[in-house]
């Protein structure tokens, strides 16, 4: 095999080492090989040199940060005490903590509103483009085909997400509909890394109150005495939606702006009665066409 063949087989393996191949060519041809054997045993060594060596200790990602807290929502019920008298000295306090243990497994879908006029003097100009109202149409329909019994649909009172949420109950005939003011839009956390082409007009611990305690009240384990599965809609903002699922992973806060959501898109998260949370979907509008996709 001659030199420049023998130095793209080695650089085809071993990411380029012009360095390596020099090397064990020159030591090849004075022999330093030993046996060649029809001048395989040579180079299959200069390629196993290069390949670096596997051991899955360092190829093991290890554990960063804290563990779960299973208390993250103040409601686990080991840490929960009524101040109830025991109507009865045998009372089986295991029994009373059973009775007190959520059973029910919460369904919260964050929704986007829809594309606005951006170009709104006010909030009350800043309503749904054409477009936007297409997109909450589409919205609507993706919901209703789940086939999900709904339990409620709240919405922020900023007139987007207000406008947002009345096209899609159109599709979702006998559920409420509550305004929260709560839900606006704002900045909920100094982001990390930090941006200089957005500089929100509130200041961040004002929103940031406000945003925590929209979350504290909506995003939780069900209460003891729900029964079966709820499936709750949330029509509000990007900014709220990638801090509410931050806070429900137990993911640094302020890495919500490293996400990036769609105008109509749906966000899904599930909360076990034992505290769990899952991530079902982030963001999907794969029910939209191509030509309908924003993000503004």
């Amino acid at each position: 095999m001659s030199f420049r063949r023998s130095l793209k087989l080695v650089c085809g393996f071993a990411g380029g080492s012009a360095v390596l191949v020099v090397a064990a060519t020159a030591a090849e041809s004075h022999g330093c090989f030993g046996d060649q054997r029809n001048g395989w045993w040579s180079r299959s060594s200069v390629i196993h040199a290069a390949q670096p060596s596997w051991n899955p200790a360092s190829h093991t990602p290890a554990p960063t940060g804290q563990a779960w807290d299973f208390n993250w929502d103040k409601r686990d019920p080991a840490t929960l005490s009524n101040g109830k008298k025991k109507e009865s000295a045998a009372e089986d306090p295991s029994s009373e903590q059973e009775n007190g243990k959520p059973k029910a497994t919460r369904n919260i879908l964050l929704i986007r509103h829809s594309q606005y006029n951006l170009s709104g003097n006010g909030d009350k100009e800043r309503i749904l483009t054409p477009l936007g109202r297409e997109q909450a149409d589409l919205t609507g329909q993706r919901l209703a085909a789940l086939g999900l019994k709904y339990d409620v649909l709240v919405h922020s009172s900023m007139a987007r997400a207000t406008e947002t949420a009345h096209i899609i109950s159109k599709y979702l005939p006998g559920v409420e509909l509550v305004s929260c003011d709560l839900l606006r839009e704002g900045a909920p956390i100094e982001p990390v890394p930090p941006v200089t082409h957005w500089k929100p007009d509130a200041v961040y611990h004002e929103d940031g109150a406000r945003i925590e305690a929209a979350f504290r009240r909506y995003i939780h384990r069900a209460d003891p005495k729900q029964k079966e599965d709820s499936y709750e809609i949330i029509v509000c903002h990007a900014n709220v939606i990638r801090y509410f699922v931050c806070r429900a992973l137990q993911f640094p806060p302020e890495g919500w702006l490293r996400m990036g959501l769609n105008n109509g898109s749906i966000t899904w998260l599930t909360i076990r009665p034992s505290g769990r949370v899952a991530l079902r979907t982030l963001g999907d509008s794969g029910f939209m066409p191509p030509d309908k996709l924003t993000r503004t």
